[in-house]
């Protein structure tokens, strides 16, 4: 997919799954983006059009496959990004309507706010990257596999889909977190009051901001700096559990806090 046009009809093909509630096959190899770079270009045009098209503005971040679990289960060796839409933001519970999606599934993040834009022409570190965070907060993803067969797609598809997700429920934000050791802050899953999985934040990459840095380099390097205001899902601790019938799940990270998920 390298034409203009072609770019267009793959935003066409692709939108017209999320509008209209369908399941999303592999689009055609003509439009199939050839590289990830390719596969962001799309995502940005798409995402262009799901906001014009009722989705809202673009507020937040998630970053994908930062923990080798997640790896592992995606068959993936590198973070993949993808935007979150207004329409798509919860904050401290949700019910969530298990017919409204496809495959609808959970991810336990650590999620943060930013304070200011990341724009700049040094790269950004760990270290670095703190001082643009107001808070840190405790997460929830929603991710739907909303396609017909995943694991024939190629990464680049992934992404332009803004992978997988389909929403980001924020817990209460944590303004004073200069304290707290993010890399041992400890996530745990319940279901139905029992556990389901459990992570640390030093699975991220090995702490929570290096994959923080990774997004601030990658969109500085599109052009599209992270801005102020946002929020940005940093990774799952645990791996995706996908739901096809009723549960109550409480993620619960600890001194950041915990956030309650009804899927009905």
């Amino acid at each position: 997919m390298t034409s203009a046009e072609n770019t267009a009809r793959a935003v066409e093909v692709l939108a017209a799954a999320r509008l209209g509630g369908g399941p999303t096959d592999r689009l055609p190899d003509a439009l199939m983006p050839e590289t990830v770079a390719d596969g962001y270009e799309l995502q940005n045009q798409l995402n262009a059009h799901l906001t014009q098209s009722g989705f809202g503005p673009v507020v937040g971040h998630k970053i994908g496959c930062t923990t080798k679990v997640m790896q592992d289960y995606m068959k993936i060796s590198e973070p993949c990004a993808g935007e979150v839409f207004a329409t798509m933001e919860f904050h401290e519970r949700a019910d969530v309507q298990i017919k409204l999606y496809h495959r609808i599934g959970i991810e336990v993040e650590i999620g943060v706010l930013l304070s200011h834009d990341l724009a700049k022409d040094e790269a950004f570190t760990r270290e670095s990257v703190s001082g643009y965070v107001e808070a840190v907060m405790p997460a929830v993803e929603l991710v739907d596999d909303r396609y017909t067969d995943y694991p024939s797609l190629p990464v680049p598809m992934l992404v332009a889909d803004n992978f997988f997700n389909s929403g980001a429920i924020l817990g209460a934000p944590v303004m004073n977190w200069q304290h707290l050791d993010l890399a041992a802050i400890t996530g745990n899953l319940y279901i139905d009051g029992e556990d389901a999985g459990a992570g640390v934040g030093a699975d991220i990459l090995g702490h929570p901001f290096e994959a923080l840095a990774w997004l601030a380099n990658l969109r500085c390097k599109q052009g599209r700096p992270l801005r102020a205001g946002e929020f940005v899902l940093l990774g799952s601790i645990i791996k995706t559990v996908h739901f096809d019938e009723p549960a109550q799940c409480v993620a619960d990270l600890g001194e950041l806090g915990r956030i309650e998920v009804d899927f009905v």
